[in-house]
């Protein structure tokens, strides 16, 4: 084991990011991986976070799919009072304060696929910017059991391709399409199951905690071959990554 990210969900709701804080510091200390990340909308996070745990923590990636606070209220990234994008940028300097390597994901949907968002990414200048197609998985965001109802945000491999195009300069953009994401991670769930996504939704396996690892991921449905082709692995630890902080 090499790497490992948490996201949920939005990690830093439990005890105000403290938990999560102490699982970064174990995973970094007692565990000695190389990366330690983590995957937030950035709306908790707090300096203090940082001057405890920030040196324990490779990467933090903050969500971020507009830089229109209306089209963030429309798709649901509205943080009421907040400013999603202000606070995106006081989250960037923080992670430079702390050496923190910051990346950004963005999920291109039906709301934002028409947007430009060279200016703003070039700005903040993020380790990788990770573009994802708006993938439907079953009994999740789409089918009669969904928590939420993700129809109308999706768009077409074509529309995709035009908002890649668009940002094609932009040298940080690490795209992922609806083929390259479904299979090419290993996810675990908060019971330590893994997650078998090849049939359109979430089968857990057994809980790695009940039968091991070995057994458990035999029923992970990860692809390997399309994890590595999509650039799953890359320089990922932020002492090998020689940023000028």
């Amino acid at each position: 084991m090499e790497k490992i990210n948490f996201s949920g969900g939005e990690p830093f709701i439990h005890d105000r990011g403290e938990y999560l804080g102490k699982l970064v510091q174990f995973c970094k200390e007692e565990l000695r991986l190389p990366s330690v990340s983590i995957v937030s909308n950035g709306s908790l996070i707090r300096e203090r976070w940082f001057q405890n745990y920030g040196e324990y923590l490779d990467i933090l990636a903050i969500s971020c799919d507009s830089f229109d606070e209306q089209v963030n209220v429309l798709i649901g990234r509205g943080q009421g009072k907040k400013n999603h994008v202000e606070n995106l940028q006081k989250l960037r300097a923080w992670c430079r304060d702390y050496r923190v390597a910051f990346k950004i994901n963005s999920v291109i949907n039906r709301f934002n696929v028409d947007e430009d968002m060279r200016e703003q990414i070039q700005a903040l200048n993020p380790v990788r910017w990770k573009v994802f197609q708006c993938l439907l998985i079953e009994g999740e965001n789409s089918g009669e059991d969904a928590l939420r109802e993700a129809q109308q945000f999706v768009i077409s491999d074509e529309e995709f391709e035009g908002f890649l195009d668009r940002h094609k300069e932009v040298s940080c953009l690490v795209p992922e399409s609806n083929q390259k994401m479904k299979d090419s991670y290993l996810i675990l769930d908060e019971y330590m199951r893994f997650l078998n996504c090849r049939n359109g939704r979430k089968d857990p396996s057994k809980s790695i905690l009940d039968v091991g690892v070995e057994e458990a991921i035999k029923f992970s449905g990860f692809d390997e071959k399309m994890f590595l082709k999509r650039g799953g692995k890359y320089v990922w630890s932020k002492a090998d990554l020689k940023l000028d902080w």
